[in-house]
């Protein structure tokens, strides 16, 4: 899960500047969809399926992260760069520990395949968002 997180960033930086930002962060959607379905759909005792769907899950990760990063990049004028993506990171990170904190009580009041599916479905809603976004006038 953290090699798919940090592994493949050489490639997702290519892929940002070679297709696009936009594309990028629709194929993270996609991804961690991938990755909640095959969790969700796993038997509990599959270690190969639940490793797959790790590996997904870090996957469409670092995709997000990668493509938001440069996205913030072409937008923040520089002389303030710096800091909104300090505060981009530590609201990533502060996301991320809650959301970690909340899928326990996920798990214990429903199941894991429900979390992942839920995880899966909140992802894919970025797939619109692309799609729609370049149509708004921001």
């Amino acid at each position: 899960h953290v090699a798919g997180m940090f592994l493949p960033s050489p490639l997702s930086g290519w892929l940002v500047d070679r297709i696009g930002r936009l594309p990028v962060i629709a194929a993270s959607g996609v991804t961690l969809l991938a990755a909640g379905l095959v969790a969700g759909f796993a038997p509990a005792e599959s270690t190969p399926l639940l490793t797959l769907a790790l590996g997904l899950l870090g996957l469409g990760w670092n995709l997000g992260l990668v493509s938001g990063t440069a996205l913030i990049t072409d937008a923040v004028p520089l002389e303030t760069r710096a800091t909104v993506q300090g505060r981009i990171d530590m609201a990533i990170a502060v996301t991320g520990a809650t959301g970690g904190m909340a899928s326990g009580f996920v798990v214990a009041s429903s199941s894991y395949p429900a979390l992942s599916f839920a995880g899966g479905i909140i992802a894919l809603a970025l797939v619109p968002l692309v799609v729609v976004r370049p149509r708004l006038k921001v």
